[in-house]
């Protein structure tokens, strides 16, 4: 107990200072914790892809479309259960800024996405209309839309004004589900593309297929692309969290300069606390000789000073944990819902945790070598 009230007593015996290191400290945590949870946020469509559907595109690209004609041969490889049509939309809702994925997707599409909750009611009105669409909760949220809204989009692959009915909202299943999407009739694309273009008639962006067993997902991939193999447009099929992962690689050196920099943030504040917690045993060397004259031995002088080193970064390190799952809150709406899913995970907050505990006992290692050696006379002979 005499231990600790010492402990408390060094470590608030510069206010100031003590104040700045726990400061940057919470920031550092902070930080820290913000662009870990970036990564993590990058990394959430992929983490929630299922194992249980495949996406079979064109093999040189994904700005190549398929033929219509594939999708009953994709149908007939052992294994597949549904085959599904989907096609990247890409239009503008008034401002290119407000950015949201738009499927035109094949009616069977939902059917095999059973974390999109929507009631019947709402989907046999999306069936019945034909400029119909379905939106997920995360947008209906981020602009307001409610059913029955009417949803211009600016074609940007697709020329015109293209006008949607919201006729349901998508539900996530759980908290884990991506729900800032719109979906709206493959049928209805295609029929307006014969009429006007007549460019891109009858063919599908990637096909979402079905399989019976997730453990023979590459063997399945295998034999669709067998079918197409030497054809005038061959495919690749992969899991969907492979396909999900291609889009992540492209920003690849991204994510590695975000980790790059979480670390160099709290190397700058394991610098900072180092040099306070040397300072602290500079001023002390008096005291620490006359505790050792007293009969107090080298272990009880670092402990002193690891445990000042300890409570300091469990203030500074708590502090910036507790605050980052309201900062997230607050970056998610700053950044207008770039990210679909922003949630600080408990790994986050365990290597927040980690890292305040690392520079606490780094930080004081050198300081905690100095108290133990000191000699009492060269201490005491300081005074002056």
């Amino acid at each position: 107990m005499y231990a600790l009230k010492l402990i408390l007593r060094n470590a608030t015996r510069h206010r100031l200072r003590t104040a700045l290191t726990v400061l940057g400290l919470t920031i550092a945590v902070l930080a820290y914790g913000l662009l870990y949870t970036v990564v993590d946020a990058w990394y959430a469509g992929a983490a929630a892809a299922s194992n249980a559907r495949l996406v079979t595109r064109n093999a040189i690209s994904l700005v190549f479309p398929l033929p219509l004609a594939y999708e009953n041969r994709i149908r007939g490889v052992e294994g597949v259960t549904m085959v599904a049509r989907s096609n990247w939309f890409g239009g503008i809702y008034r401002d290119p800024k407000n950015f949201f994925a738009q499927f035109a997707v094949s009616d069977n599409y939902l059917d095999l996405y059973p974390e999109l909750v929507i009631t019947p009611q709402a989907r046999a009105d999306y069936r019945r209309d034909r400029k119909g669409c379905l939106i997920g909760r995360q947008l209906a949220t981020q602009y307001g839309f409610k059913v029955g809204d009417v949803i211009p989009l600016k074609g940007t692959i697709y020329p015109g004004t293209w006008d949607f009915v919201v006729r349901g909202i998508m539900e996530g299943r759980d908290e884990s589900t991506i729900t800032r999407q719109l979906v709206f009739h493959w049928e209805y694309l295609n029929e307006t593309i014969r009429k006007t273009t007549k460019r891109n008639v009858d063919q599908v962006g990637v096909y979402v297929v079905g399989i019976d067993d997730p453990d023979k997902g590459a063997t399945v991939s295998r034999n669709i692309d067998a079918v197409f193999k030497n054809s005038l447009a061959e495919t690749l099929t992969e899991t969907e969290q492979a396909f999900q992962l291609g889009f992540v690689a492209m920003s690849n050196q991204i994510i590695s300069a975000i980790r790059v920099v979480s670390y160099v943030v709290i190397l700058i504040i394991l610098a900072v606390m180092a040099n306070a917690m040397a300072m602290s045993a500079r001023e002390r060397t008096v005291e620490y000789a006359t505790l050792k004259a007293l009969g107090f031995g080298p272990a009880f002088l670092s402990a002193l000073v690891f445990g000042e080193s300890l409570a300091i970064c469990a203030i500074g390190g708590g502090i910036g944990m507790l605050a980052t799952p309201p900062a997230a809150v607050v970056f998610q709406h700053a950044t207008g819902g770039v990210f679909p899913i922003f949630k600080v995970s408990h790994e986050t907050m365990l290597l927040q945790a980690a890292c305040a505990f690392v520079i606490a006992l780094s930080a004081a290692i050198v300081p905690a070598v100095q108290a133990s050696r000191v000699r009492i006379v060269e201490g005491l002979r300081a005074i002056g």
